[in-house]
C-alpha cells in the first residue's frame, strides 16, 4: 500500500460496499503545509486511513472528525492553525507553523463523488481534472489532457465554490537492463507507487524471483517494444544494461516513441557511443535526456545510484529544477 491515489483509490473500489468511506481533502493552506491543497485520503468506517493530510499530526483527529461525517452524512469543515497557541494542531505540534483548511465529505452508494470515474481513469492511466464542491457532498471527474502545470485551486461559481485538482496518473518507468543494479530502481519505484516495466533478452537477466515487484517483465527489444510503451503511456526510460549492444537496439526502437524523458547510465562519450552506433542524432529525440542519468548526491552503491536516477526522473516528470550529476560526466 502506497499514500498514491490510485492504490488508495484501489482499496475502496474493493471495500467500497462493506463499510463506510470518508473523503478529506485539503482544500485550501496559508504559509507552510506539509501537505497543499488537492491533498486526498480516504477514511473507512473501521477508523483505516489510506493517505495523508499532514505529516501525521492531524490524522487521528482527522479520522474522530470523519465519523461525525459519517453519522451525519454531512460534510465537517475543519480548520488547523498553527500559528495560533489555542489551536489545535498548535497543541499538537504541527511544525510547518501554517493554516490548513480540510473537507471531509461522506461517501454514499449512490454518491461516490466521482470517485468511481477516477479510478477508472487511473486504471487507464487517463489524466484530467477532479472537481469537488466545498463545503458540500459533491464532486465529479472529467477526463481529458490536462494544459498547464497549474496546481489545485478554487473556483468561483454561481452555485458555489469547487476545489479543482489535476489528475495524473503515477509514472511508469521502463528500465531496460536487469542486472544487479536494476533491482533496486525496480524495488524503490514500486515503493513510491510508480509502474515499473524491465526489458532484458538475455535469459541470466531479469529473472522474475530476482525482481518480485516489478510490474511486467519483457525479453524483445524490436518493434513492439515501441508499441508497448506507446499502449502502456510509459513516461521514462533507463538505459542501464551495461552493454552498448543492447541499450542501442533500445533507443533505436524508442526513438519516435512518445516519452516525456530518458536516462542514460554511464559517462557522456558512452551515450555518444549508442547515438552512433543507432545513427540517431541526439536532437532528433524529442523526449528529455539525462546523461549521465540521475542527480548527483553523491552516491556509489547500487542503491545510491537508483535513488539517484529515479530522483532525477521524478525531478523531469514534475518540472523541478534540480541539480544534474557531474560526479559521472567526466570524459
Amino acid at each position: 500500500m502506497t499514500n498514491q491515489l490510485s492504490a488508495m483509490l484501489g482499496t475502496w473500489q474493493e471495500n467500497r460496499d462493506s463499510t463506510e468511506w470518508v473523503l478529506g481533502t485539503v482544500y485550501r493552506t496559508e504559509g507552510s503545509a506539509y501537505r497543499k491543497a488537492g491533498a486526498m485520503m480516504l477514511i473507512n468506517g473501521h477508523g483505516q486511513q489510506f493517505g495523508l493530510l499532514s505529516g501525521g499530526c492531524l490524522e487521528a483527529d482527522i479520522i474522530r472528525n470523519a465519523r461525525r461525517a459519517m453519522v451525519t452524512g454531512k460534510p465537517v469543515m475543519l480548520t488547523y492553525d498553527g500559528t495560533d497557541e489555542d489551536d489545535l494542531s498548535f497543541k499538537l505540534g504541527v511544525g510547518c507553523g501554517g493554516k490548513v483548511y480540510i473537507m471531509l465529505q461522506p461517501l454514499g452508494s449512490g454518491n461516490d463523488l466521482g470517485l468511481g470515474d477516477l479510478y477508472e481513469a487511473l486504471q487507464k492511466r487517463q489524466s484530467g481534472l477532479y472537481f469537488q464542491k466545498i463545503d458540500a457532498v459533491a464532486g465529479y471527474f472529467e477526463a481529458g489532457l490536462l494544459y498547464g502545470q497549474r496546481p489545485a485551486h478554487i473556483e468561483n461559481r454561481e452555485d458555489g465554490n469547487w476545489l479543482v485538482t489535476p489528475i495524473q496518473p503515477e509514472p511508469h518507468v521502463l528500465v531496460v537492463g536487469g542486472g544487479l543494479d536494476a533491482r533496486p530502481v525496480i524495488g524503490i519505484a514500486h515503493q513510491m507507487g510508480w509502474q515499473t516495466t524491465l526489458v532484458d533478452p538475455r535469459p541470466a537477466n531479469a529473472r522474475a524471483e530476482h525482481f518480485p515487484t516489478a510490474g511486467t517483465i519483457l525479453r524483445r527489444i524490436d518493434r513492439d517494444l515501441a508499441t508497448y510503451v506507446t499502449d502502456h503511456k510509459v513516461d521514462a526510460v533507463i538505459l542501464m544494461s551495461h552493454s552498448v549492444s543492447i541499450d542501442t537496439a533500445a533507443l533505436a526502437a524508442l526513438c519516435d516513441a512518445p516519452i516525456k524523458h530518458l536516462s542514460a547510465l554511464g559517462p557522456r562519450h558512452r551515450f555518444r557511443d549508442v547515438l552512433n552506433e543507432a545513427g540517431i542524432s541526439r536532437n532528433d529525440l524529442a523526449f528529455d535526456i539525462s546523461s549521465p542519468a540521475g542527480l548527483d548526491i553523491g552516491g556509489q552503491l547500487p542503491e545510491s545510484i537508483a535513488l539517484s536516477m529515479l530522483s532525477g526522473i521524478h525531478a523531469a516528470l514534475f518540472k523541478q529544477s534540480a541539480a544534474p550529476a557531474l560526479a559521472q560526466a567526466a570524459e
